[in-house]
């Protein structure tokens, strides 16, 4: 059953194409300060659609296609188009049409396939302290698969493979415009916005097996939730200094704050531009607070039934059931 949308949509194409002068020290892409969703209606079988949230819990999504049918229908595409598509995103909020209710729509993580997720290890100075560890002087890369990825809502899968599924809160940010030794003064200008994940870790896989290298315990299918919006770096007044929980079966296990990053979003950006281009819609995981259930006495991890729930300050929280 195809269920009709809420407002009436006609589309206009008179609205001036406008781009602004190039300034490659401002925050983010077009400055606009928006909360942009990839999400599929109920009930009609259709496919992934971007939106903009209208702003507060239970509000709308205005469906981008809805309100103009030339835009794209995901947002890796949506942010291929740079300053153009989020200003025209822009303009569709800015109208109030072609809204879907909440009830009426499933979100899904806020991009899908990126070309990169790149993660960062050891990257807060309080998650340092409490395995004893020194403080990097480089930062630690390393990666995901995209097939990781998974929505803010939806289970993470415990591999049969793995006893020691472990969780870790993390402050995402999305790759806007592309771009190889990117300067640390320029570094904002391409990144699009940030979100909330969560790096979930298989730590026997991490830790004791594979000799030690760590890609196939972060990488199990379902190990990368992400979301719920990819809010863009100028709705964001401080991504540097930002309230980080955790929280499994309503008990808050991680609890810190992005001022313990030793390096910043700037800084990260600059440094994995050296060695590969980025390119819009790349995901950067940018590392955890201590609370990590491994480093606990005795250790503890996740298993059937548990409800991991990360929240992020100005972000939001993804909830995901553990089956």
């Amino acid at each position: 059953m195809r269920l009709p949308l809420r407002s009436f949509c006609i589309f206009r194409s008179l609205f001036p194409q406008r781009r602004p002068a190039t300034n490659p020290q401002r925050r983010g892409l077009s400055g606009a300060a928006m909360r942009l969703v990839q999400f599929r209606r109920r009930g009609d079988g259709g496919g992934v659609r971007v939106g903009v949230e209208q702003g507060g819990d239970g509000l709308g999504v205005v469906d981008l296609k809805a309100f103009d049918p030339s835009m794209p229908s995901t947002m890796r595409e949506l942010l291929e188009l740079g300053d153009e598509g989020l200003e025209r995103a822009q303009r569709a909020l800015s109208s109030g049409r072609c809204v879907v209710e909440r009830s009426d729509l499933q979100l899904l993580s806020p991009v899908l396939a990126p070309e990169k997720v790149v993660c960062v290890g050891m990257n807060y100075r309080d998650h340092c302290l409490e395995q004893n560890a020194p403080i990097p002087k480089e930062p630690i890369i390393f990666s995901k698969f995209p097939s990781a990825i998974t929505g803010p809502y939806d289970d993470i899968i415990l591999p049969p493979e793995s006893q020691e599924v472990d969780w870790e809160v993390e402050l995402a940010f999305v790759i806007g415009r592309g771009g190889k030794h990117i300067k640390e003064e320029d570094a904002l200008s391409h990144v699009a916005g940030f979100t909330v994940a969560n790096d979930v870790s298989a730590r026997d896989w991490q830790m004791k097996r594979n000799g030690k290298q760590w890609l196939l315990g972060k990488t199990f299918d379902s190990f990368c939730p992400l979301g719920p919006a990819l809010v863009t770096t100028d709705a964001v007044k401080d991504p540097h200094r930002l309230g980080v929980r955790c929280l499994v079966n309503g008990d808050t296990v991680q609890s810190s704050n992005t001022d313990q990053m030793i390096f910043q979003t700037e800084a990260l950006v600059a440094w994995v531009s050296k060695f590969v281009t980025l390119t819009p819609g790349d995901v950067f995981l940018t590392g955890t607070p201590p609370g990590v259930g491994v480093f606990r006495e005795p250790p503890v991890f996740l298993k059937k039934g548990d409800v991991v729930e990360c929240q992020i300050d100005q972000l939001g929280s993804i909830i995901n059931k553990v089956v």
